[in-house]
């Protein structure tokens, strides 16, 4: 396994052996005033959910409750605008659709129970119309279905243990997938043979091996058994790319930690604070939480303080595929930081929502956009 924190490459080395990271600071875009707390991307369309009630583009102030589209290539709010009566907590989409969730009971004036399925014209969709008991905090989709994850216990009447699983396509509850889950989901991440559950919990389907991060079959629910975990502390997001798994993780401070398929350990790396986000662009993973530190070591002491040292990085990171730190420095603000990180390698762009109000000094509220792309074939990196 590597090292805690690796050696700082310098940015020419960086250049000649990988991508360039996103352009530090954030392209001009809409912002948000309140807070962000998932996005996601459909081709060029960025959408966004949280507790905000309103956007601010172009200097002027639109109202906006709790969900909004912007559009990738210029960072401008687009007029989908359905609203939510309650804070947003994850979203999903594909090309059907958006996939909300949350803490609401209404959607564009239509009643919602912790769920729907909105079209790119704003319209509710006529399933995904349930009684859920408990918050959703995840979303993932594929297989042909819609996985949700949270403090659930059940749909409709029927027991669901922190996960659940619904058609795509018409928004019917799956009677099969109802894995026992024994703690918080918050983490769903779907993979061409699996579906990964990261969160709180000490055990799925009573077995050992799968507290904090477990994988399961996309149809039936049944634990992987070719993967066993390792992790310890409750994990807050989850990113795939070229055969490893990447956790966000909490715990005394927070870590990211990269993973074979198996859940060996690859590297870990160590901050004074929650990594919240992960994802990977480009040969180069981001990491987003409340952290204003990386440690030199896993060394933490009371509240996560870097024992034997520490490398500024304030609510934003990025590292490489070998688990070395980057001198990338976007800076962020605030306690709480970065909520969500969304990556479209189409388009070369890295989209961070959180509760900051600046980058690098910039100001820039809950929402950021790095590498816009202004014109075809350009991407702004900067850097």
């Amino acid at each position: 396994m590597a090292a805690a924190l690796g050696m700082l490459i310098p940015p020419l080395a960086v250049s000649a052996a990988l991508a360039a990271p996103v352009n530090p600071d954030p392209a001009p875009s809409v912002t948000f005033n309140g807070e962000v707390l998932a996005t996601a991307y459909q081709g060029t369309t960025i959408y966004v959910g949280g507790d905000f009630t309103s956007a601010t583009s172009n200097g002027r102030s639109v109202k906006r409750s709790r969900l909004a589209a912007v559009d990738a290539r210029t960072g401008a709010l687009l007029p989908w605008a359905p609203t939510a009566d309650g804070k947003v907590t994850a979203l999903a989409a594909d090309a059907s659709g958006v996939y909300v969730a949350g803490s609401f009971h209404r959607i564009a004036g239509v009643s919602r129970d912790n769920l729907a399925k909105v079209d790119a014209a704003g319209n509710v969709h006529p399933g995904f119309r349930h009684s859920i008991s408990g918050t959703p905090y995840a979303l993932a989709v594929g297989h042909g279905r819609l996985y949700l994850g949270g403090s659930i216990t059940s749909v409709d009447g029927q027991e669901r243990t922190r996960a659940a699983a619904f058609d795509a396509g018409s928004g019917a509850l799956d009677p099969g997938w109802r894995p026992y889950v024994n703690d918080l989901v918050r983490a769903l991440l779907v993979a061409p043979d699996r579906v990964y559950l990261g969160g709180r919990f000490n055990a799925v389907n009573w077995l050992k091996g799968t507290a904090k991060v477990a994988a399961v079959d996309p149809a039936r629910g049944d634990v992987d058994l070719r993967f066993w975990s390792q992790v310890t502390a409750m994990v807050h997001d989850l990113a795939l790319s070229g055969g490893t798994l990447y956790a966000g993780i909490d715990g005394t401070g927070g870590r990211a930690t990269a993973m074979d398929l198996a859940g060996n350990a690859k590297w870990t790396i160590t901050t004074d604070g929650d990594v919240q986000a992960i994802t990977v662009l480009d040969g180069i993973v981001y990491l987003g939480g409340h952290f204003d530190n990386v440690c030199k070591s896993a060394n933490t002491g009371n509240k996560g303080l870097c024992l034997d040292g520490s490398i500024q990085r304030v609510k934003l990171a990025a590292v490489t595929l070998a688990g070395d730190l980057l001198p990338w420095t976007a800076n962020g603000n605030g306690s709480i930081g970065v909520n969500a990180l969304s990556a479209n390698p189409e388009l070369g762009q890295l989209v961070a929502g959180g509760a900051y109000t600046a980058i690098n000094g910039s100001a820039q509220r809950r929402f950021a956009l790095f590498n816009l792309v202004n014109r075809p074939g350009f991407l702004d990196t900067g850097w």
